[in-house]
């Protein structure tokens, strides 16, 4: 059932990230992620995906579908966790560039690319988190949406924070998140 009051969105929003295995790997995958490139570029991508998750929502709530959405959800948790699986321990080089090398495909195009990825993500993820309000009243889905923007927030800047300085362990974390996506992805299109 919808949430209807602001608490009961509150604690739904803080639980939902969480308690789907999908979404929480792919939350890992984007903290190790996160590990891999500068701070402040970290907590952009992060950023990125949270504010893209509301939208999202919204979107969701406003009507638009984005089809096998669980399906999609999966996909992100195995795509995030295969490339922290192969970048684990190699830095993602995300410097300054002129517009040549980001037609050659320099690190400024990498560094687009991985937040294209994370908005990307973020809007399949958010649009998943919308069944949980859909029929819920305004109040409610405001803090429904604070709770998911937080935890989602907490959990994968966390998450590279643990792990900034442990390149040897993210090739581990990310073979699970990767393992816990295909699992899901498997489930998602068997039933």
């Amino acid at each position: 059932a919808a949430p209807q009051t602001a608490w009961h969105g509150l604690l739904s929003g803080l639980g939902h990230p969480v308690i789907g295995v999908d979404h929480l790997a792919f939350l890992i995958g984007a903290g190790l992620l996160a590990a891999s490139v500068p701070r402040r570029t970290g907590r952009l991508l992060i950023a990125v995906f949270v504010a893209a998750g509301l939208a999202g929502t919204l979107l969701h709530l406003g009507g638009v579908d984005f089809g096998p959405v669980e399906a999609l959800v999966a996909l992100t948790g195995l795509g995030v966790g295969l490339i922290a699986l192969f970048r684990a321990g190699t830095p993602v080089p995300l410097g300054s560039g002129n517009s040549a090398q980001l037609r050659s495909g320099g690190a400024p195009a990498r560094a687009g690319l991985f937040g294209l990825g994370f908005a990307l993500a973020g809007l399949v993820h958010g649009h998943a988190f919308a069944e949980a309000v859909v029929g819920a009243e305004a109040t409610p889905v405001v803090a429904y949406l604070i709770g998911l923007a937080l935890v989602q927030g907490v959990v994968a800047l966390g998450v590279a924070a643990l792990t900034q300085d442990a390149g040897r362990l993210r090739p581990l974390a990310g073979a699970a998140v990767a393992v816990a996506g295909g699992v899901a992805l498997g489930l998602a299109i068997a039933g």
